[in-house]
């Protein structure tokens, strides 16, 4: 048996906390769009599509290796928890959990990780920690930039309608 390890990243997102939710728990037209292409080279929706119930497939780039994944989507606390769950059973678990701050978020990406023992698991592990914070700090910077860019198309739309 292997040992159990977490990766976890957090940062503030200048957007209110269901703007920030909805396009995470949207794998059809949100979740896509947060996903660095440098690492992902593809997620394709293969039931649901929003939330609960979602089943995905995506196609994973770390240190020169590609690898398939297939998860499937739960939401212990909507619009603030959701988890993709590895359907393999062994792979990883990753929770997006969004909090409201003021008229911001505070979004945090934390992924539930095993790997090997001895010595290479240890190599495995401090490897995977540092690849994986690069990967949710790009992760993260693309979701504040499409959070910021649906605020303001709200923020356009809601004047408009004003007008």
């Amino acid at each position: 048996m292997g040992k159990r390890y977490t990766v976890s990243a957090s940062a503030r997102v200048g957007a209110p906390a269901e703007v920030v939710y909805n396009i995470i728990a949207d794998y059809r037209n949100g979740h896509p769009q947060i996903l660095p292409k440098k690492y992902f080279e593809w997620l394709e929706v293969e039931q649901g599509g929003r939330g609960e119930g979602t089943v995905i497939r995506f196609q994973m780039r770390v240190l020169g290796q590609s690898r398939v994944l297939r998860a499937a989507v739960t939401e212990p606390e909507p619009g603030r928890v959701l988890v993709e769950t590895d359907t393999g059973g062994d792979g990883p678990v990753t929770t997006f959990t969004v909090e409201p701050e003021g008229p911001d978020s505070r979004v945090t990406f934390s992924t539930v990780l095993t790997s090997a023992g001895g010595p290479l698991g240890a190599l495995e592990r401090f490897v995977l920690r540092r690849v994986l914070r690069r990967v949710y700090a790009a992760e993260l910077e693309q979701l504040s930039r499409v959070a910021a860019e649906r605020t303001s198309v709200q923020t356009v739309a809601c004047w408009a309608s004003l007008a």
